[in-house]
């Protein structure tokens, strides 16, 4: 799907042919479209492929007067399942800046994008496309930093939860929130080192201002970087606080049933010595109500030792 953009007394409007000046997005292309984009409008298409792969990472690349920068944006998507659990996820993106236009180049429609072609997106200007593409990546580092607060959020209830449940679904969903930190930190890791790249100002020319914005992006993605670290090292010390509770419940639950095996088996023991045929009948008080006397005196007994050194707790 292929959309033209362009600013417009600082509005972003939609046109319906590109200009010079104007912002492309291309989203989830078909081929007739990806031969528009690199016979109409001469975009290199290794950099339509590069930005279409979902494999690539995060680099940035110039050649025949064309820059390629691929970076990682956060996805999230909720599964369907019976508790609506939502995955959190990172894929490619590729901006590409030519002589006369900008493109965005992606694999499915996300909220960075939204936000940029419904002006949400204060003093976008798709003509300045260094600072387009600067705000375009200021923006998914603060979509980054939302979905980082998502799973904090979602982590402190599931935790609230697992106090109460102990259930594998819990724990199952901590795993997906503690997967998802690691993806969110790959990608992270490899965005700065792109920005990084760009604040060197070799393949990307950047003017004051730019780099005051670029320095803006670093900060947000180191914070990102930060809270990640900080977040999947306390869902991980609590996944092993956890872990370790259920094995300590189970290992409970295992102590009483085996006290309660040992209490039932003094009735089955008395009562098989007296069910035995011996030689003249001779049996000491073989009589009914002997058997259910010495059998209840002798639980009791052993109840009363397994419960005196704590054997049902």
């Amino acid at each position: 799907m292929l959309r033209f953009y362009k600013t417009v007394d600082n509005r972003v409007l939609r046109i319906d042919r590109p200009e010079a000046g104007c912002w492309i997005s291309v989203v989830a292309p078909t081929e007739a479209e990806v031969a528009y984009l690199t016979k109409d409008l001469g975009v290199l298409p290794d950099f339509v492929r590069a930005a279409l792969d979902e494999e690539e990472s995060s680099r940035i690349e110039s050649d025949e007067g064309q820059t390629l920068v691929i970076v990682d944006y956060p996805s999230a998507e909720e599964q369907a399942d019976e508790n609506k659990t939502i995955l959190y996820t990172t894929l490619p993106m590729g901006i590409i800046i030519t002589e006369e236009y900008v493109l965005t180049v992606c694999l499915e429609e996300n909220l960075t994008i939204c936000d940029l072609a419904e002006g949400r997106v204060r003093g976008l200007q798709t003509s300045m496309k260094t600072r387009f593409l600067l705000m375009t990546l200021l923006r998914i580092a603060q979509r980054f930093l939302i979905y980082l607060k998502q799973i904090d959020k979602i982590s402190s209830s599931t935790e609230q939860r697992l106090h109460q449940s102990m259930k594998n679904k819990e724990l199952i969903q901590l795993l997906g929130l503690e997967k998802s930190l690691v993806f969110f930190s790959t990608s992270l890791k490899s965005d700065e080192i792109t920005l990084e790249k760009i604040l060197r100002g070799r393949i990307i020319k950047l003017y004051e201002e730019d780099e005051d914005l670029l320095e803006d992006v670093l900060i947000e993605v180191k914070q990102a970087i930060e809270m990640c670290n900080i977040y999947s090292s306390i869902l991980s010390g609590t996944m092993d606080a956890f872990a370790s509770v259920i094995s300590n419940n189970l290992n409970i639950v295992m102590k009483v049933l085996t006290c309660i095996t040992i209490v039932m088996a003094i009735p089955n023991m008395v009562f098989s010595f007296y069910g035995m045929n011996t030689w003249n009948g001779f049996l000491p008080m073989a009589t009914w109500w002997f058997p259910l006397v010495i059998s209840a005196i002798l639980c009791l007994i052993v109840s009363l030792i397994l419960m005196k050194k704590d054997m049902f707790h």
